[in-house]
């Protein structure tokens, strides 16, 4: 149902409207005065203003003006005795949606009102599309690490030169890649994403290279592969520490000779495609297992791009956690929350397992369980359990942690994952794919994870 604020300073007007609009099954607030309808503004999400123009107090004009400053996208009916075309003209200047003259005609009044609360829809649906739509945020905070990257992405995006992307899981790293293709003299051309450790080792060639009809069973017909979709633009090969020693062997000789064979196939295909990889992994270490090629190491990495964790730039989770707070409180269609100070250093004070990604999580999860202002209280209650003791009411962090029993920030980091991990998994009964769901990663990621920490399920 939608709420509409009447604000005349006429009683008789207020009320004609304020039963017209009840009638019509509208939720209505009225007032009689410009101050207090800002005030209302600001403390109600209303979806429409019915504003008279001519006012004590405060004109409806700078009530305009100011109501749209406090909700940018609240759609304002200008309403006055004393309408003119010079007046209309100045109210749809200043934003107002429409002009209507005293005494309002009752069609024409309910058609607006309509036609209002369709464009309010259609804005917010808009704006939630083109973020779904568009996946390149802004790389935001200023801390020294996230600078230097801005700096070697302006330095390296107008070349063609390959990158290597490094860094956790959930920290940021396709962004990086967004930006440097954005930033490039190919960001008219596409950018094609692969996730190396999403497709089956089986079929990560045919991904790649694409294949020609009838080169395997269930090949019915010829198919273009990204290399060749990407040629002009950018080829964003996500996890490439997962990619098998076959498939590694056909991208060196695609990144050597800009050529590409299908599967199944002869020709040559020149391609002229700018790659740009990214693995959570550590490719030296592979290297030395024998399950990554080191020629193809030199070949990918010829600018290393580190993106920090979470935890390794805590002075950007206040901007952080603002622009999440903005964003998703718009895509819902409510006022923003305030996150009050003491609740941002509480933020900062839990160990981000998860990295960005789990601080979007957070954001959202208090948005929709606290009330308009978030408190470091709200943080306390509803952050995850292995990351904050409820009971605690000056320290965020576990009583019973002995920080003196850890050698260095990755040990600690290191078993603050493994409980996570143990602690979803057995709240899925050891279902290993819901639970990759549940924490967001692949579910090949959790496999290693489980693998590395010796995880096992009680018999």
């Amino acid at each position: 149902m939608a709420r509409i604020l009447i604000i005349d300073d006429e009683r008789a007007i207020r009320n004609t409207l304020r039963e017209i609009l009840e009638y019509e099954d509208y939720q209505v607030d009225d007032i009689d005065n410009g101050i207090d309808g800002l005030d209302l503004i600001r403390k109600n999400d209303y979806d429409l203003v019915l504003c008279d123009i001519k006012m004590n107090k405060m004109d409806g004009m700078e009530v305009l003006s100011e109501g749209l400053n406090i909700r940018p996208d609240l759609p304002f009916i200008m309403i006055s005795g004393h309408g003119t075309i010079e007046t209309a003209v100045e109210a749809s200047k200043k934003g107002a949606f429409d002009f209507i003259s005293k005494p309002p005609d009752l069609n024409r009044l309910l058609i607006t009102v309509r036609n209002a609360l369709e464009k309010k829809d259609l804005v917010t649906e808009t704006r939630v599309l083109k973020r779904k739509v568009s996946k390149t945020r802004e790389m935001l905070g200023n801390s020294l690490a996230l600078e230097r990257i801005k700096d070697t992405i302006d330095k390296v995006a107008p070349t063609d030169a390959r990158v290597l992307i490094t860094g956790a899981n959930g920290s940021g790293k396709e962004l990086v890649a967004r930006w440097l293709h954005e930033k490039s003299n190919r960001a008219n051309s596409v950018l094609i994403e692969v996730n190396c450790a999403a497709i089956p080792s089986e079929l990560i060639e045919s991904e790649l290279f694409g294949h020609e009809k009838g080169s395997f069973t269930s090949a019915v017909k010829q198919r273009i592969g990204k290399f060749e979709l990407a040629s002009g633009g950018t080829l964003f090969l996500d996890e490439i520490g997962d990619m098998s020693l076959s498939a590694q062997a056909k991208v060196l000789r695609a990144l050597q000779e800009n050529k590409i064979s299908r599967v199944g196939g002869e020709k040559e295909i020149e391609v002229d495609t700018r790659v740009i990889a990214a693995t959570n992994k550590d490719l030296q270490k592979e290297i030395e297992a024998g399950n990554f090629r080191m020629d193809l190491y030199h070949r990918l990495s010829v600018i290393l791009i580190h993106v920090p964790h979470l935890a390794e730039r805590i002075e950007d989770i206040p901007v952080i956690a603002q622009n999440f707070c903005e964003e998703i409180c718009n895509d819902y269609g409510i006022p923003v929350k305030k996150i009050t100070d003491s609740a941002m250093e509480a933020l900062k004070k839990l160990p981000w397992t998860g990295n960005i990604r789990e601080l979007r999580n957070m954001i959202e999860r208090l948005i929709i369980l606290s009330d308009k202002v978030i408190t470091d209280s709200d943080v306390r209650t509803h952050a995850s359990p292995l990351s904050v003791s409820s009971d605690s009411e000056n320290n965020i962090l576990p009583a019973t942690v002995n920080f003196d029993s850890y050698a260095n920030f990755q040990e600690y980091k290191d078993a603050v994952e493994k409980d996570y991990i143990k602690y979803k998994l057995e709240k899925n009964n050891w279902n290993v794919s819901k639970t990759a769901d549940d924490i967001d990663i692949q579910r090949s990621h959790l496999y290693s994870k489980i693998e590395k920490y010796g995880l096992k399920r009680a018999e």
